[in-house]
């Protein structure tokens, strides 16, 4: 009898990853980040929890129990191992802009799962198509079933800022006005671009301080230099600066090229 007790007990602590149960959320933001939320409740005799990681990039990674107190884990192979020790629950949240993609107006984001998994899609969102039947539909919440799933989906220009669309109306005369100065400049045949001119366009774009500071950097250094330079140049984290380039991409403003030890910047704007 104490031999199959033990062989149970053994098999048991195996069948963790499949057996515990799990709660998975994916909450999308405007900008195409992803904050990926798992819930987990281990089961008896539970001495590790794996959990796949979504997407090539995350960033801030927490892994805590019911009473916010960090767990223990290690990351390898894109999963998280958790040793959940006495909890009886296991959060996981991270953020990565690896599961959405954009075309057009149209925003689709790609997921595979195991289980069934529900995505909270910005206010005001319009689906435009789905790769699957859902479990189920509220507003702007999605329940899909386990899978490889994909929501397409487009966001109205008066969710994505303002009722009263102020933003938007501003961005597009600020877009308006760098496209028109640099109209000019092809125009007159200048296609030497002086560091006053260009700090000029920066200041009619609507950029943070960090961001026309890293631009300006870029720039006196001829328009390409590594990520980790403009990094330590400016004195920012590397997450910080990692999303910071990739808002600058989308902008237009830089291209990122990768490189086999480190990504380098080169500056669109200008050129």
């Amino acid at each position: 009898m104490k031999k199959f007790f033990y062989f149970f007990l053994i098999l048991s602590i195996f069948l963790v990853p499949i057996s515990a149960q799990r709660l998975i959320t994916l909450v999308v933001f405007p900008d195409g980040y992803v904050r990926v939320e798992y819930e987990i409740t281990p089961s008896n005799y539970s001495t590790q929890i794996v959990v796949p990681i979504l997407g090539e990039h995350y960033e801030d990674l927490i892994v805590e129990d019911e009473n916010g107190d960090p767990l223990q884990f290690d990351v390898s192979n894109s999963s998280i191992i958790i040793y959940p020790t006495n909890a009886q629950l296991v959060m996981v949240s991270y953020y990565t802009s690896d599961l959405t993609s954009k075309r057009g107006i149209v925003w689709t984001l790609n997921v595979s799962l195991d289980s069934p998994f529900t995505v909270v899609l910005p206010k005001g969102s319009i689906i435009v198509d789905l790769s699957d039947v859902p479990l189920k539909i509220a507003e702007n919440m999605i329940n899909m079933p386990p899978g490889n799933q994909s929501i397409s989906y487009t966001i109205p220009h008066e969710e994505i800022h303002t009722s009263q669309g102020i933003y938007f109306l501003l961005a597009t005369l600020l877009i308006a006005a760098m496209v028109l100065g640099v109209h000019l400049l092809k125009s007159k045949g200048n296609r030497q671009l002086t560091r006053e001119k260009f700090e000029k366009i920066l200041n009619e774009l609507d950029l943070t301080d960090e961001e026309r500071r890293a631009l300006l950097y870029i720039f006196d250094k001829g328009g390409r230099c590594s990520q980790a330079e403009v990094r330590e140049a400016i004195g920012i984290p590397k997450t910080t600066a990692w999303r910071m380039f990739k808002r600058l991409e989308r902008k237009g403003l830089v291209k990122i090229l990768k490189g086999k030890k480190e990504n380098w910047i080169e500056l669109k704007l200008g050129r």
